[in-house]
């Protein structure tokens, strides 16, 4: 359980620093805020690709299971972030998008 445990938070540390690096160019180019942010994106996308390299399974294989943990976290950002209240159709597909990274992360090894 703790090997499942640590891969979870991976999916989900790996993609608040896709988010975050994407974001924070966002609000400089469509928000006008200082081009200083560009330098934590970096950093931060730096931070994304290194962490994927971590990730145990096959790189396609580390795609795909990973996009459910993505989906949550950019949902979680919808809401914490962009102060947008989740629809009961938001809660679905996370959990959908869940139960599809854990059948693809947690399939028996070949």
């Amino acid at each position: 359980m703790d090997a499942i445990l640590k891969l979870t938070v991976l999916f989900f540390v790996t993609a608040l620093a896709e988010i975050a690096g994407c974001y924070l160019p966002w609000l400089v180019l469509r928000q006008g805020k200082t081009a200083w942010l560009l330098m934590p994106a970096a950093l931060s996308l730096a931070l994304f690709a290194w962490l994927l390299t971590l990730h145990p399974a096959a790189a396609g294989r580390t795609y795909a299971a990973y996009g459910g943990a993505y989906i949550c976290v950019a949902l979680l950002w919808l809401r914490y972030v962009d102060g947008v209240t989740l629809t009961p159709y938001d809660y679905a597909g996370a959990g959908l998008a869940l139960s599809g990274m854990a059948i693809i992360a947690l399939q028996p090894a070949p």
